[in-house]
């Protein structure tokens, strides 16, 4: 378990400032090597997604303004940070999860709203729910969906989005001042880098929640050890950080080892190997419907959990 008597979790400090210099040399080896240069800079992004969120939990430090200051800059381009915190902690209130209105990381959508879809648009739907498609469409599905309702927000005269993205706005500047001065790499690149980068994240997000009936069983675990799971650090063991978010992402591991069984009987058995496995199950197979299968039942356990 977290000591929260500790003031600074070093590995989180030195990964942040690892993933900064990798960015870094990505950003400025284009000229030289292209590809490489795109396939390190979309993982320091990535990686840098995966630091937002251990900083929007209460990561490295105790006080949140110099967490937030860590990941001001938007490597990410599309997301403001606030943005992501503020639905982020909506979503870890478990009982709506999956809850095609009240979960903001929900794919699920509700089956009257879905028979309404147009033909074209469900098919779009239906491919984003296989692992290729939420790779390789997922970032745009879910770009122009965040968008449109950020937009609608700030437009009702919504004073926290729109502050959100004027300091998103402000976090864009570092990042264009360096490929403007310091790298080579040109700014369509560097658009094509981020797309990819949240393609990448789009693995992790892509079974973390299931339809089931009782919300405690509706959260994953996959037990990889591997590159994917520092790339995510460790979220992959996903029903642990539900139900222990201030725990810093290099314990989480552990204590999913020491109480493996407990942790398994209380998300119902909802566990893969690694993500080798996911991918062979799931990279053109769509592991779920896009209505939500308990829908509308799934909505009176929520209310009755509340």
């Amino acid at each position: 378990m977290s000591n929260t008597s500790r003031p600074v979790e070093w590995p989180t400090l030195l990964m942040l400032v690892l993933t900064y210099v990798v960015w870094g040399v990505g950003t400025i080896i284009w000229a030289d090597w292209a590809v490489a240069s795109l396939i390190v800079t979309c993982v320091a992004i990535a990686q840098h997604s995966s630091l937002q969120h251990e900083v929007l939990h209460g990561h490295p430090f105790r006080n949140a303004t110099l967490n937030e200051a860590l990941v001001f800059p938007a490597l990410s381009v599309v997301i403001p940070y606030r943005r992501f915190r503020d639905t982020h902690l909506q979503h870890h209130f478990d009982p709506v999860l999956t809850d095609p209105y009240d979960d903001p990381e929900a794919n699920y959508r509700d089956p009257v709203e879905w028979a309404r879809l147009s033909p074209w648009l469900q098919q779009l739907l239906r491919w984003n729910n296989t692992l290729a498609g939420r790779i390789v469409i997922g970032p745009a599905v879910g770009a122009v969906q965040f968008l449109a309702n950020d937009f609608a927000a700030i437009l009702r005269g919504d004073r926290l989005v729109r502050q959100a993205w004027i300091l998103h706005a402000a976090g864009m500047v570092p990042l264009i001042a360096w490929l403007a001065w310091v790298g080579t790499m040109p700014f369509w690149a560097y658009g094509l880098a981020a797309y990819l980068g949240l393609g990448l994240l789009k693995i992790r997000t892509f079974l973390e929640h299931r339809a089931h009936d009782q919300f405690r069983g509706r959260t994953v675990v996959v037990e990889d050890r591997g590159p994917l799971a520092l790339l995510f650090l460790n979220n992959n063991y996903h029903v642990v950080h539900h139900m222990h978010p201030a725990v810093p992402w290099y314990e989480l591991p552990g204590l999913y080892a020491s109480r493996r069984a407990h942790f398994l009987r209380r998300n119902d058995g909802y566990v893969y190997t690694n993500y080798g496995q996911i991918f062979r199950a799931y990279l053109w197979r769509a592991k779920d419907p896009v209505p939500h299968p308990a829908w509308p039942v799934a909505k009176s356990n929520q209310e009755d959990a509340g």
